[in-house]
């Protein structure tokens, strides 16, 4: 899952890996228990009386099965094992793509803001949506269903701001 150890500069190293939760997954998986059990009942009724079956009207039931399942069961699969999230301490990197790869890398001295979000479905799979805020017109990034939000959130905040906190705290303290 992670990045290519050759896709990265000398001095880079990978601090969060991840791909979208696999509650992604979840509509799929049950689009394919209903396709397979609307075209089991279909194809049973469709076998005529006696049990004596249609070979061409049941391969037809279970083509037309497959073809649907291709487009709600298996290219969201695809997608999801496709799609890659890595920071590093240098930049985010996005890829996605089956057979053509998308990808987007966004330097960290670009981002200006990252947040998190996460409703009550998603704490109970622990996983939410960051949002990272960058400098160009684009406006934000929505990287959705991402797992451990918060940690990768907290990783990331701690790229951008390092010790600013601490500095700025030891400042107050010292009077200066």
């Amino acid at each position: 899952m992670a990045i290519s150890r050759r896709l990265l500069s000398d001095d880079e190293h990978v601090v969060v890996s991840t791909r979208t939760h696999v509650k992604a997954l979840l509509l799929p998986a049950v689009w394919l228990i209903l396709l397979a059990a609307v075209a089991g009942f279909v194809a049973s009724y469709a076998g005529g009386q006696a049990g004596r079956a249609k070979p061409l009207l049941v391969g037809v039931i279970w083509l037309l099965a497959l073809a649907v399942a291709v487009k709600l069961v298996f290219a969201p699969f695809l997608r999801w094992l496709t799609t890659t999230y890595t920071v590093t301490n240098r930049r985010l990197i996005t890829r996605t793509g089956i057979l053509s790869r998308r990808g987007h890398d966004i330097p960290l001295p670009r981002i200006n803001d990252v947040a998190y979000e996460h409703g009550l479905v998603d704490r109970m799979f622990g996983c939410g949506t960051l949002v990272i805020s960058d400098a160009s017109d684009r406006g934000s990034v929505v990287l959705h269903d991402i797992p451990h939000v918060e940690q990768v959130h907290l990783q990331i905040s701690d790229l951008l701001y390092g010790d600013r906190p601490d500095e700025e705290a030891r400042r107050l303290d010292d009077g200066t």
